[in-house]
């Protein structure tokens, strides 16, 4: 049974940095497609960032060059470095994994799915 695990989250000053951590159980080889998602109070979950076994990586438009995605394929773990936060960022994080030959930042591609980490910047 796959399951995913994130940590990492908490509450920050704007302008500070995070990093996320998602560990991913239950799979026989290390999964295509790894990303982060996140939704804000009365917003749409929506992609942040994914990154692929082969190190290709996507980002969304409103957090490039601030965050960084990374990941270890023998631990089956994804990262997330968010530096300058504002708060704009506040949301519960997401990690989600994708077996298949896809990857990007929408969220409808993704199989599974963790439980969530909340991240809040105040200002």
């Amino acid at each position: 049974q796959v399951q995913l695990v994130e940590s990492g989250g908490g509450s920050v000053q704007s302008g500070g940095s995070l990093r996320l951590s998602c560990a991913a159980s239950g799979y026989d080889y290390a999964p295509y497609c790894m990303g982060w998602f996140r939704q804000g109070p009365g917003k749409e979950r929506e992609g942040v960032a994914s990154m692929t076994t082969f190190g290709t990586t996507h980002y969304a438009d409103s957090v490039k060059g601030r965050f960084t995605i990374s990941r270890d394929n023998a631990k089956n773990t994804v990262f997330l470095s968010m530096n300058s936060l504002n708060t704009e960022d506040t949301a519960m994080y997401y990690c989600a994994t994708r077996r298949s030959s896809i990857c990007s930042v929408d969220p409808g591609l993704f199989d599974s799915w963790g439980q969530g980490t909340q991240v809040t910047v105040s200002s």
